[in-house]
């Protein structure tokens, strides 16, 4: 007999603190409060409300107008480029009400400016005019041939040593920057262009080039930009764009321990490879990763506030004649949207975890932590389209208009998981480091029949059965792959790894929560997490019971067991749901601009 738990104290069931679940959300580091609340601030003023009344190009503008209301927020923008949870949290709240404005704002902070402060070696630029955007960067890397093989890239910057000057060069189609924000739309534009550095046609690795793009008047002269097609999302002026013999200063060479050029054209690098040059040129995508991730949970928390709320105040007919009840009544809505509010949790705290790691790892541990960043972004982006779907579907046909602010949200998900490295790509390269690159985990003990599959230490546990399975797996299926055939014998082990991967996150995810919540005191408060983080571990566990049942992490009696403690875990969360959900506190200045949380 499975026994599970009911939270009551007095013959009362415990109710969460609204407050206290906030500031545990938003507990992010040493000023964590501080720099969520300034930037959702800046989101509740009317110049960012919801604005689904304007073309491409408009939004284009209004994208950059944006960006420049949030540069009017930021003391030093050079301070900024260099504070990885600040431009984590810059993504997490303007993604909730404009996924442009947090793409563009990305890609100026981090990859272009960041990039810039992070080359010690070369003279020091003057940078003003990009921090008082005067002149926006933009960063071209991926081509048209060359997307997760980006190390292959062929556009070239060949050194003249006679004019001490580089001379950039897109050599035929298939080397064209594919999809910069190269467009006129917000004013003067440089770029960071990664090239291949040629000296005497010697090729020394892909670096990156400041590079001039336009002006006041317009495009400047060797460099075409076309305009692509509209794409799925928040509107962004993506482009192609080509170099026809465009000559640069040596200057404009970004250097570092990875190379440097001296005037006589000779090169020196600490760093052996020319890929691992190219990895270091553009080692800013890690901290884009983190910013990926963050602006898919902005609007994933963003989507399941809009929904709860909806389904609060949306009547439908109910099963007496000339009753109605709310939409949220319903278990089969609200089951599904407690469901996707635990994973939001988990991923929250699992960012937080993440992004800390990140900020304070040892210069030995950067490769496990740049592996961890990029495991982190694949799981949380796929979990956030999962959220952003499910919440669109829970609100209907209306939620399918711009105006209501959801439509967009899933397709903004869509771009975050291809952009800084395609979340498959980057789990096929984790996988296969963590084969044995990563330590195989202790067997846990058996289980007994006697845990609460409410406990999820208990759930922990079992999760640690299904990585220790799947990492044993991987290195089982890898050796007996053909030997002589290295594609062969990925391929063999792949699927295996992959799940190494899946399982390693959601671990990573819950050990997150845990940590998040351990000096939790409110038994309210500490209640309700704690069948948060339950049903989250279970939503996981159920699919894989069968393995866990031969695995002999869960009884018999236990997998028969599981519906019924998940039916009794949303019973239990249910009444929080809207408390749970508030807790993301969007600003209301927001949610009351969308029309169908005041006409539902």
């Amino acid at each position: 007999m499975i026994s599970i738990d009911v939270h009551t104290q007095g013959g009362t069931q415990l109710t969460p603190r609204p407050n206290e679940l906030a500031e545990i959300l938003f507990r992010d580091g040493v000023g964590g409060p501080d720099i969520h609340g300034s930037w959702r601030k800046v989101i509740s003023t009317d110049r960012f409300r919801h604005r689904a009344d304007m073309g491409a190009e408009e939004r284009w503008q209004l994208s950059y107008d944006r960006l420049r209301a949030l540069n009017e927020e930021v003391l030093c923008p050079q301070s900024l480029a260099q504070d990885a949870r600040g431009l984590a949290a810059l993504h997490e709240w303007t993604s909730v009400v404009d996924g442009a404005t947090a793409t563009v704002a990305g890609i100026h902070y981090n990859l272009f400016l960041g990039s810039l402060l992070d080359d010690r070696t070369s003279p020091v630029r003057d940078l003003s005019q990009f921090a008082a955007l005067a002149r926006t960067g933009t960063f071209l890397c991926t081509e048209r041939a060359h997307g997760n093989d980006a190390a292959a890239l062929e556009t070239s910057a060949r050194y003249d040593r006679e004019r001490d000057e580089f001379v950039l060069h897109t050599p035929h189609e298939g080397a064209q920057k594919y999809m910069p924000n190269t467009s006129p739309a917000g004013g003067p534009k440089s770029a960071l262009v990664a090239a291949r550095l040629l000296v005497d046609d010697r090729d020394h690795g892909v670096f990156l080039f400041l590079t001039p793009l336009s002006d006041r008047h317009g495009t400047l002269p060797g460099i075409t930009v076309t305009v692509l097609p509209e794409r799925i999302g928040s509107p962004v002026d993506h482009c192609v764009t080509t170099f026809d013999q465009v000559r640069l200063p040596r200057t404009a060479l970004i250097q570092g321990e990875h190379g440097e050029l001296r005037p006589d054209g000779t090169f020196t690098s600490a760093v052996g490879s020319p890929r691992k040059r190219f990895l270091h040129a553009i080692r800013r995508v890690t901290v884009g990763k983190l910013c990926m991730s963050a602006s898919t949970l902005g609007g994933s928390r963003a989507a399941l506030a809009i929904a709860v709320r909806y389904g609060g105040i949306r009547r439908i007919s109910g099963p007496v004649a000339g009753q109605s009840v709310p939409l949220a009544a319903h278990r089969s809505h609200h089951a599904r949207l407690l469901t996707c509010t635990a994973t939001a949790y988990a991923m929250t705290f699992l960012h937080r975890a993440v992004t800390e790691r990140w900020i304070t790892h040892a210069p030995e541990d950067r490769a496990a932590t740049e592996r961890l960043v990029a495991v982190a972004k694949g799981w949380i982006t796929w979990r956030a389209r999962e959220i952003t779907i499910e919440s669109r579907e829970r609100c209907g046909a209306r939620a399918l208009f711009p105006v209501n602010g959801l439509a967009e949200f899933a397709a903004n998900t869509d771009g975050a998981i291809t952009a800084e490295g395609d979340n498959l790509a980057i789990w096929c390269k984790a996988g296969a480091e963590m084969i044995f690159g990563h330590a195989i985990l202790p067997e846990p003990a058996r289980a007994t029949g006697q845990e609460p599959l409410t406990d999820p230490a208990f759930l922990r546990r079992a999760l640690t059965t299904a990585e220790r399975h799947w990492h044993l797996a991987a290195r089982r299926d890898l050796r007996g792959g053909a030997g002589g055939d290295a594609l062969g014998r990925w391929n063999h082990a792949s699927a295996a790894a992959l799940a190494l991967v899946e399982t390693y996150a959601v671990g990573q995810a819950a050990d997150a929560f845990a940590a998040a919540c351990s000096d939790v005191t409110h038994p309210g408060t500490r209640a309700t997490l704690d069948d948060l983080r339950a049903l989250f571990l279970l939503d996981r566990l159920t699919t894989l019971s069968g393995l866990l049942l031969v695995e002999n992490a869960l009884t018999m009696d236990q997998v028969r067991a599981l519906p019924e403690t998940v039916r009794t875990l949303t019973s239990r969360l249910a009444p929080h749901l809207q408390t749970l959900t508030g807790a993301f506190d969007l600003p209301e200045e927001y949610l009351m601009s969308l029309p169908m949380l005041t006409s539902a």
